[in-house]
């Protein structure tokens, strides 16, 4: 199975800074895509369709896409593991802090069945919007990764998650030593496109985006609206 999981940062033609809680990114900070290069996007790169819309949401921060996937699993609505397409200007793998090494060294030390105590997490502050994916990732739920990436985007994917093909391989000495009762580590598939013009799939079971409020000014709200007509809602 595959998953569309989009941000409305990725339709800026540069990154914004990140803005306060509570506030929006300055106006001046990026253009916003106009409504052709959005639909041209949705409908070229990523094979969408309005006449045939695919269940999905859009929710505020990113960090929900990982309780619309966890609700999906518990009613039976999405197999795991299944591949997820990012479509965004961060990559969402805990390049900055709280960083990785809750994830390598405290999730990757739990049985992988007991792993995905979202609750747990947030109630922990060590699961956010700028690091769910890691989370996911660790929970062994997705086999394949693709991040496409908004042309301007920094480079934010942790080195250290990488193995020496490229694909991501959560490891740490804690999970060695957790090998006998957990297993290993599976490796993931992982796909980055710098240039998300040579990006085209398709075929996909749910799709999902975040409006990321800080990190979009609010004119980029309207992009919304036209990804509302590609899905229907769940």
């Amino acid at each position: 199975m595959r998953v569309l999981d989009l941000d409305m940062d990725f339709f800026l033609s540069d990154p914004c800074p990140l803005a306060p809680l509570g506030e929006r990114p300055q106006e001046s900070c990026a253009r916003v895509w106009s409504d052709e290069e959005v639909v041209r996007f949705l409908e070229e790169q990523c094979g969408l369709s309005r006449e045939k819309p695919v269940p999905g949401a859009i929710f505020e921060t990113h960090d929900q896409a990982i309780d619309f996937w966890a609700a999906r699993i518990a009613q039976g609505q999405l197999s795991v593991p299944f591949e997820v397409v990012h479509v965004d200007t961060h990559s969402d793998l805990a390049f900055g802090p709280p960083g990785t090494n809750y994830v390598l060294n405290v999730v990757l030390s739990r049985l992988p069945e007991q792993r995905p105590s979202i609750d747990t997490y947030r109630r922990a502050v060590e699961l956010d919007e700028a690091n769910y994916l890691l989370f996911a990732l660790a929970f062994r739920w997705i086999d394949r990764l693709s991040y496409v990436r908004n042309p301007k985007s920094h480079q934010d994917i942790p080195p250290q998650l990488l193995d020496a093909q490229g694909n991501i391989h959560l490891r740490s000495f804690i999970s060695a030593m957790m090998e006998g009762k957990n297993g290993k580590e599976p490796v993931i598939g992982f796909d980055v496109y710098d240039d998300y013009t040579q990006f085209r799939q398709t075929g996909y079971d749910f799709v999902t985006m975040a409006q990321s409020p800080r990190y979009a000014p609010a004119s980029a709200d309207r992009i919304m609206e036209i990804v509302r007509q590609y899905i229907t809602a769940v």
